[in-house]
């Protein structure tokens, strides 16, 4: 039994979830009705989100109860990419459905579903969070709230005695292994998502929502391939796809099909750990970035919400989109606070053009029936995007201080 776990491990991971992508479409074509294979993907997900609010608690105490070189221009870094991305993502998404403008056919239901009314809802939502009990911050997966407790916590045991800081360490190590024993099934569990997508849904949703489907997913690749590599090379001045595959490879494909930041989080901590990232700095970059870091929640909200404008005949002007764009970043960066997420907020950037409620509502319920497929891919480029900022971020650190890096 040891050699076959053994041989397990010593597959690519990569190879293996390609397996299990391909081993997931087959059964969901062949045999749709077998739930149970729908298990694996449902625990592999459960298992992540359970281990994540833990681990990135004590990692940033653990970071930050040690002391040592200050991390902080590292961390602004990061912030500053991470805001830049989120806003630029709302602008191109702006542009994009000017040139390629879409129109849906509204379906009544989901009225009953409520958003937030205001962007200064949004961000009493974002301070409650980060003023709540730290156990039900855990218990809840509130990454504000976590974040900022943590941070509070770690600073305060800076004086502490060393053989507490030394436990500290102990117990995020054995989190950390936790976490390479629950990626190294997640062969499985891809095989359980995937076979869960293929045999609910088929292609139907490719079929009546394809032009939408085209331009979310098109913008958000973009930004993918297009803009984060300029900030990228900003930073290392070096070629940045080399860098760009690896995290499409190591993160992007499972949270496409996790379609959870959260449960993201423990693989793209992983990842920084494999490229020899500082762990005081990753430890904070990461979650944070799960948090603030919204490119594609920003090109969803832009973009249905010109959709919904588009389809009552409502033009938009230059000052309209501009603020639209800002407001879209402004609220991506607290889609994470809110139930439902970025859909949820279209109703507020609908507002800006004065659409009904009502309508907007069935924009939203749009969302909802294309999200197997406009979900997955914004978690995936927000997930994805985490890793390459933080990366990109230090390795230009790295340059400053004549480090050679590599990727």
């Amino acid at each position: 039994m040891k050699k076959l776990l053994d041989k397990w491990i010593s597959i690519s991971l990569i190879k293996r979830i390609i397996g299990g992508l391909a081993l997931g479409i087959i059964l969901g074509l062949l045999v749709p009705k077998a739930s149970g294979i729908a298990l694996f993907g449902s625990v592999f997900v459960g298992a992540l989100k359970a281990i994540a609010p833990l681990l990135v608690f004590v990692l940033v105490i653990s970071s930050l109860c040690h002391s040592g070189k200050s991390h902080g221009g590292v961390i602004k870094t990061v912030i500053i990419l991470y805001m830049f991305s989120t806003i630029l993502a709302s602008v191109i998404a702006v542009f994009t459905s000017k040139l390629f403008p879409v129109t849906l056919t509204l379906t009544e239901g989901f009225e009953e579903m409520s958003s937030p009314g205001s962007i200064g809802d949004v961000f009493n939502s974002l301070l409650m969070n980060i003023v709540e009990n730290p156990i039900t911050s855990l218990t809840k997966a509130n990454y504000v709230g976590i974040l900022a407790w943590a941070v509070v916590i770690g600073i305060a045991c800076r004086h502490a005695k060393e053989s507490t800081k030394d436990m500290l360490v102990d117990i995020s190590n054995g989190l950390s292994k936790v976490v390479t024993w629950i990626i190294n099934f997640a062969p499985f569990g891809i095989m359980g998502l995937v076979f869960d997508t293929v045999s609910n849904n088929g292609m139907s949703v490719f079929k009546e929502y394809g032009k939408l489907l085209m331009l979310l997913v098109g913008t958000m690749l973009f930004i993918y391939f297009v803009t984060n590599p300029i900030l990228v090379f900003w930073c290392t001045h070096k070629n940045p796809y080399p860098l760009i595959f690896r995290c499409l490879k190591k993160s992007a494909l499972t949270a496409f099909f996790t379609r959870s930041s959260a449960a993201n989080i423990p693989i793209n901590m992983k990842e920084c750990e494999d490229m020899g990232l500082d762990r005081d700095t990753y430890s904070v970059t990461i979650p944070l970035g799960a948090t603030i870091n919204m490119d594609g929640a920003a090109i969803t909200i832009t973009v249905m919400t010109l959709a919904a404008a588009n389809t009552l005949g409502i033009t938009v002007d230059i000052p309209s989109a501009i603020l639209l764009s800002i407001l879209a970043a402004l609220s991506a960066c607290g889609a994470s606070g809110v139930a439902g997420g970025s859909l949820l907020l279209i109703p507020m950037a609908c507002s800006l053009f004065g659409i009904p409620n009502d309508v907007a509502m069935q924009v939203v319920g749009i969302g909802f029936i294309i999200g197997v497929i406009q979900d997955s891919v914004e978690t995936a480029l927000n997930s994805s995007s985490d890793l390459l900022l933080s990366a990109s971020a230090e390795f230009r650190q790295w340059r400053k201080e004549g480090r050679e890096i590599t990727y």
